[in-house]
């Protein structure tokens, strides 16, 4: 948890970070391929322990298949768990899927609820899946979504310490104003996938690390001291 008195020094940092990110970024959204609402529910699932661009090449070919609600009721398990195979823990999946399109026709009369707690309701969709989808569908924000780049990145960029998805979460919340929460996930997501990679490599040339670079708080810092940090403000 974040203290008070670290709170004025993170909002800059993390006004400075974002500024850049905007002018890197101007274009930043979902990568997720989708028509409707339920769609996009079911891309979301899929994209769990899977990358955004597997679940749009399987994506077209479920679409087509199952064109509506209704289809997903009725699907078989087996064969939809071989129409999702490449995504990964098909079994899982299936079975959260077909049950969340029961529970979006019985409980909410075909619709996508509109709140963080009728949405996490629905099987196979947690807190971060809620956020994404309330985000896209409705343009409802009540918090940020906390994927693996948004996870990794805030402790890289010194936005928060916490392990967990939901403390990270409750740091990002307190130190970004909430009318940029929707697209600080999508900024921090490109950033990863383009230029700060999980795999091993030089930080220092990091857009990032150049463009902040001189304008620490601490003279000191001016210049990234480990290779684990993009830069230290």
């Amino acid at each position: 948890m974040i203290e008070k008195k670290d709170l004025p020094r993170l909002r800059r940092r993390a006004a400075r970070i974002f500024s850049v990110l905007k002018k890197l970024f101007s274009d930043a959204r979902i990568a997720l391929h989708y028509r409707n609402n339920w769609e996009l529910l079911v891309a979301v699932e899929l994209s769990a322990q899977c990358t955004d661009k597997k679940v749009n090449e399987v994506t077209p070919a479920l679409f087509k298949k199952y064109r509506k609600l209704g289809d997903y009721i009725r699907a078989n398990p087996r064969e939809f768990e071989r129409d999702i195979h490449q995504c990964g823990f098909y079994r899982a999946k299936t079975r959260n899927i077909l049950a969340a399109a029961k529970v979006v026709k019985q409980k909410f009369n075909g619709k996508l609820p509109r709140t963080m707690e009728e949405m996490v309701t629905i099987p196979g969709v947690g807190r971060k899946s809620a956020n994404v989808i309330l985000g896209n569908a409705y343009g409802v924000v009540e918090g940020i979504a906390v994927d693996t780049h948004v996870k990794r990145l805030a402790h890289v960029l010194g936005l928060s310490r916490e392990k967990t998805p939901e403390k990270i979460e409750r740091d990002l919340m307190a130190i970004i104003p909430k009318p940029q929460w929707f697209s600080a996930t999508y900024l921090l997501i490109e950033y990863g996938r383009r230029y700060c990679t999980a795999r091993p490599h030089n930080h220092a040339a990091c857009p990032l690390t150049k463009a902040l670079r001189g304008v620490s708080e601490n003279p000191s810092q001016s210049r990234p001291r480990d290779s684990k940090v993009c830069y230290t403000l």
